[in-house]
């Protein structure tokens, strides 16, 4: 079977109050054939939504009335830091801009933005993300990101990470690289380098 035949649908969620818009953008996206979306108007409706199927990309408004867009985008991220987040508001302004960056979103679109320009960073995240790949694809690039992260985290060398799990240099170079999964007794060893457990690295990368 090729990729092509088993690819997924992006799954794509919309968040943002204003319900034109809303149904705007996902008309126009499953018009395009490639994305499944889901939309909200409040941001618990997203977290529970996401709590059971993490969304590939987030097209996340910034001005939501009584909700707070910087929060939003926060516990996002400290939930699921892997997420991508593309970043979407009536009000732009270089200072929010750069502040949005920091906390690690992948695009900024002002509106009013133009469908050309709603594609190319969509087709942007894809290729960056590798999404719409067949899942062991997925897995094996998300998984060595996120070890490779977690050991950033520590300020470990590959050397440091490698003494921790007595796996080595190598070995752990080609799973960060996401050329190789680890075996079961691999991840086990790395989990327990970070003191984290498998199913908690696991749910960070959406599996």
């Amino acid at each position: 079977m090729s990729e092509e035949a088993v690819a997924a649908l992006v799954d794509v969620a919309i968040l943002d109050d204003d319900v034109d818009f809303r149904n705007y953008i996902e008309d126009l996206l499953r018009d395009e054939g490639k994305y499944g979306v889901r939309s909200f108007a409040e941001p618990e409706e997203l977290f529970a939504s996401a709590e059971n199927s993490i969304p590939d990309i987030v097209l996340l408004d910034m001005k939501m009335g009584a909700a707070s867009g910087e929060q939003v985008l926060e516990q996002l991220l400290a939930r699921w830091p892997e997420l991508c987040i593309i970043i979407i508001t009536g009000y732009p302004s270089l200072e929010s801009m750069r502040a949005t960056f920091k906390l690690r979103v992948f695009d900024y679109l002002a509106k009013p933005f133009s469908i050309a320009q709603l594609r190319q960073a969509l087709q942007n995240a894809i290729e960056r993300f590798g999404l719409g790949r067949i899942p062991q694809d997925l897995l094996r690039e998300r998984l060595g990101h996120r070890i490779k992260l977690l050991r950033v985290e520590r300020d470990w060398s590959l050397k440091d990470l490698a003494a921790a799990t007595r796996l080595s240099v190598s070995q752990i170079s080609s799973i960060e690289r996401g050329a190789n999964l680890p075996s079961v007794e691999s991840l086990l060893a790395i989990c327990r380098a970070f003191d984290r457990k498998p199913s908690e690295v696991l749910l960070s990368i959406g599996f």
